[in-house]
């Protein structure tokens, strides 16, 4: 048994599993969850499915699984306009901002297909209705909302989460949407940290110049990206560390390893040590001490080798 099956093998975690949220649902299990899915209730949105009723489904995946075939809002509306795009995973709740759109190579998948008008659900009423009054880990792909979405769980339950990633933009995609540098504000105010920070980008030309071209095909590989959206993941920094469970820092301590921020898991491992004294935290902290000196030891060949050169040439040219 690894060490990460061990810790969600614990009666705390157990008891009181893990809680997922995905909203923007593909289908697929989320690559990062692959080791935690089975031990793990999801909650998971797809406007996308023909179904309406949101339903409990046996998975083999998830220890437990509510999918919700409606549009999340942070509002109480029953019914949502939805803009469906020639590109599905660019439909949304906004409107494409098609001015803005035009200098960019990938502004027909914006191009709206159809508006209709589908049914809305707010995550409060949800976790409501489930009886359940935590998200461990927030994940949402949202198209231009994900900002409001996180903050429509209210504080109490957003500085309780571990875990959040999110898509948020950096061009003008979205009527109103929210952007990149919205999200950092905010959660530059809440105890929370980066844990990582990706930028995604497409080729900015417009589109009508790329058909004078006849470049259409070509621009994909010989256009430069430029910084479209973001894709950002945040750790709870445990501040308030008096407000979290052994539950919590057990679970912190997974989500953790799973980010390989081992000196961040040696940080909840020693503080929770030092409040439960138990040896399951010893363990997690020594497990990450070894990975560190594993890749410290890695680096030592290459950085002898580059010595060696080094030294090597300076004789050469004394």
């Amino acid at each position: 048994m690894n060490l990460i099956d061990k810790i969600l093998n614990n009666e705390y975690l157990i008891n009181n599993p893990p809680i997922l949220l995905d909203i923007g649902a593909s289908g697929f299990i989320h690559k990062k969850w692959v080791k935690i899915a089975k031990y793990s209730i999801c909650i998971a949105f797809d406007a996308d499915k023909r179904e309406l009723e949101p339903t409990e489904k046996e998975n083999k995946n998830f220890k437990k699984l509510y999918v919700f075939n409606k549009i999340l809002t942070d509002s109480n509306e029953q019914e949502a306009i939805f803009y469906l795009t020639e590109s599905p995973f660019c439909s949304s709740l906004l409107p494409p901002d098609n001015e803005k759109l035009q200098k960019w190579a990938f502004f027909d998948l914006f191009k709206i297909k159809e508006t209709v008008k589908i049914p809305a659900v707010n995550l409060p009423s949800v976790l409501e209705n489930l009886q359940i009054n935590q998200i461990d880990w927030f994940k949402t792909d949202s198209q231009g909302t994900d900002l409001r979405l996180f903050k429509s769980l209210g504080d109490n339950v957003i500085e309780k989460v571990l875990a959040a990633e999110f898509e948020p933009g950096i061009i003008d995609a979205y009527k109103g949407e929210d952007k990149l540098y919205n999200l950092l504000t905010f959660m530059d105010k809440k105890p929370f940290w980066v844990s990582n920070l990706k930028i995604c980008g497409a080729q900015r030309i417009n589109r009508e110049y790329l058909e004078k071209l006849s470049i259409n095909k070509l621009y994909r590989t010989s256009l430069k990206k430029s910084p479209g959206w973001a894709n950002v993941m945040f750790l709870n920094s445990f501040e308030k560390d008096n407000e979290f469970t052994k539950r919590d820092f057990l679970l912190g301590c997974v989500f953790g390893l799973l980010e390989k921020q081992y000196g961040y898991v040696i940080e909840l491992s020693l503080k929770a040590y030092e409040r439960y004294n138990d040896v399951i935290f010893r363990e997690i902290e020594h497990y990450c001490a070894e990975k560190i000196i594993k890749a410290n030891k890695k680096m030592e060949l290459p950085y002898k080798i580059y010595s060696f050169i080094k030294n090597w040439r300076k004789r050469k040219n004394a």
